[in-house]
């Protein structure tokens, strides 16, 4: 079964250009480890430097653990962390945003 989980980021002013190029030319070995991990689909929406994702993944905590340290992961991920108020390591247990409701 999937999970859906909400993520929340942040972008350091002045890198929202950036961040959308980076994003409009994902590496294509990037996006076979995220498949290959389990994930299904990554929705981003930003507001202002307010980053929200959604990530459709079989299982959170083992695409993060997979992830880690995939050579196609650790460059993009120290990427991001330019452009990104906290850095992401991957080394937490995070479960992303509380979800409080969801309609019936």
């Amino acid at each position: 079964m999937t999970e859906s989980i909400a993520l929340h980021t942040r972008l350091k002013a002045g890198t929202e250009a950036e961040y959308a190029d980076a994003h409009a030319n994902i590496p294509p070995e990037l996006v076979a480890a995220l498949k290959e991990a389990g994930v299904r689909n990554w929705r981003i929406w930003r507001s202002g430097l307010d980053l929200f994702h959604v990530v459709d993944v079989d299982d959170y905590q083992a695409m993060r653990h997979a992830l880690a340290h995939h050579p196609a992961n650790v460059p993009w991920q120290a990427r991001m962390a330019e452009l990104l108020e906290v850095q992401d390591d991957y080394s937490g247990e995070d479960a992303g945003i509380q979800r409080v409701w969801e309609l019936p």
